[in-house]
């Protein structure tokens, strides 16, 4: 799927229009609400105004037709007035994603009570988590949705790594890194239980991802940071064993496929942006000490109080077998809320 510069002729459809122009992870929680949009309106096109860099995972959302490029909220969405039927804001409450859904003058507004606009709807949450932000605004307007519907579709071409266990070392600020030499001793813990171990992160990851790589001991080949397209990037979370990251897209990508992970938070809360409770994933962190600046370019100390060995216990508690996916193990319950870091006063 190419994100177009303009919304494409119409193919017969009534047009259903969703905003939701930020990024991966952004897009990831938005997907039950998709999905729910789809079997309530089956009958429409639904195009979804995002992020074009964006359009390799658009691709595989099932729920979405069209992908339209949208780079946030400072231009109108490329789409003629009158030409919507059913407009969805998923990306907020304030007056400029809503001057923009106005603009579009559609027959019918989806989203949050505004009055400034006149569009009705519930009164914005404070602290909820994002899936079910979305889900819930859908119900509201009498349409079902479920939070935990987070599938996505598997890319085409399979994994060039199938079974590894997947560490991603990136992020977007600084806030969210944690140390490379905290990474490298996962790293070294993972291959000592027999997982063969690669490296992800984006093109301004590769230098953290050669550190880490360099001081584990790992060959060069095992770093795939800035190496993957999206869809490749998102075949290697589909087939991996586990994944181990940071607040990231590619948390929320293990999400989608239910791999089993790890998941370090920092300056976000898990409440809000953390994995399903249902499948296999382990939350760590320190609430009590979380400073909560996520542009920050110093790493949050509710990250900095997970160490390697909290997160080596969490993957033993998985029960990931190398080279294959979760198995078993008695008395284990995945999920939930945050984990306590040993030591650290963090809360259940």
């Amino acid at each position: 799927m190419t994100a177009l510069p303009t919304m494409p002729p119409s193919d017969g459809r009534p047009e259903l229009l969703v905003l939701r122009a930020i990024k991966l992870g952004d897009l990831l929680v938005a997907v039950p609400a998709l999905t729910a949009l789809r079997r309530a309106f089956p009958g429409h096109r639904i195009t979804l105004a995002t992020t074009a860099w964006l359009a390799p995972v658009v691709e595989l959302v099932a729920a979405v037709d069209v992908h339209l490029a949208q780079h946030g909220l400072d231009h109108p969405i490329a789409a003629p007035t009158g030409s919507v039927d059913v407009a969805v804001n998923l990306h907020g409450v304030g007056p400029e994603s809503s001057d923009l859904i106005d603009a579009l003058g559609p027959r019918r507004v989806i989203g949050h009570r505004d009055p400034a606009h006149g569009h009705d709807g519930p009164e914005w949450p404070e602290g909820l988590n994002e899936r079910e932000r979305w889900a819930r605004l859908l119900t509201w307007h009498g349409i079902d949705a479920d939070p935990e519907e987070v599938a996505v579709d598997r890319p085409a071409a399979p994994s060039v790594v199938p079974g590894a266990a997947v560490v991603h070392v990136g992020a977007f600020h600084g806030a969210r890194h944690w140390p490379t030499d905290r990474f490298a001793a996962v790293v070294r813990g993972l291959r000592e239980r027999g997982h063969d171990v690669v490296l992800t992160g984006g093109a301004d990851d590769v230098v953290r991802a050669r550190a880490v790589a360099e001081a584990a001991g790992l060959a060069p080949g095992a770093v795939l940071a800035g190496v993957l397209d999206l869809q490749p990037f998102a075949a290697v979370v589909a087939e991996a064993a586990v994944v181990v990251t940071v607040d990231t897209g590619a948390a929320h990508l293990a999400s989608a496929y239910g791999v089993p992970s790890v998941v370090l938070f920092g300056p976000a809360p898990p409440e809000a942006w953390g994995p399903p409770a249902s499948g296999p994933h382990v939350v760590l962190t320190d609430a009590s000490q979380r400073r909560g600046d996520v542009f920050s370019e110093e790493p949050d100390p509710a990250l900095l109080a997970v160490g390697p060995d909290d997160v080596l216990a969490a993957v033993d508690g998985l029960g990931v077998a190398p080279g294959g996916p979760a198995r078993v193990v008695p008395g284990v319950t995945p999920g939930g809320p945050a984990r306590v870091v040993p030591g650290s006063g963090a809360h259940q």
